[in-house]
């Protein structure tokens, strides 16, 4: 039987940091795993998360909203979009991405975060 779950990001089961230029908080709730990252100016997945991953670009398929802040992504296939404040979005498997402007990204996420950024040391 289904029971409801609610938990505070603010108190996340889980804190990754990445290698540098912010974080990402983790809750899970049964099944689901949740989280807000947080990406500071100058963040980019190839210098700050690529270390960890191992391959040449993300491998996770996000689903989430940004909160705050704009973020760039390039497909490996050339597409470009990018992704800012009340946006919803979709990112396939294979790409990079790096924060636009002076103000920190802060999104949530509900799809690639079961071992993203996993491991993380700083």
């Amino acid at each position: 039987m289904a029971t409801l779950q609610a938990k505070s990001l603010d108190f996340p089961d889980e804190l990754r940091p990445f290698v540098a230029k912010g974080e990402v908080a983790v809750v899970r709730l049964g099944e689901a795993t949740i989280g807000r990252g947080v990406a500071e100016p100058g963040w980019r997945w190839s210098e700050h998360v690529k270390p960890l991953a191992g391959t040449d670009s993300c491998r996770e398929r996000h689903t989430g909203y940004v909160i705050s802040g704009r973020m760039h992504i390039v497909m490996d296939d050339g597409v470009e979009g990018e992704a800012g404040p009340g946006d919803a979005f979709v990112i396939p498997p294979g790409h990079d991405a790096w924060i636009v402007g002076s103000e920190p990204c802060v999104f949530l996420d509900f799809t690639g975060m079961e071992s993203y950024a996993e491991g993380v040391v700083r």
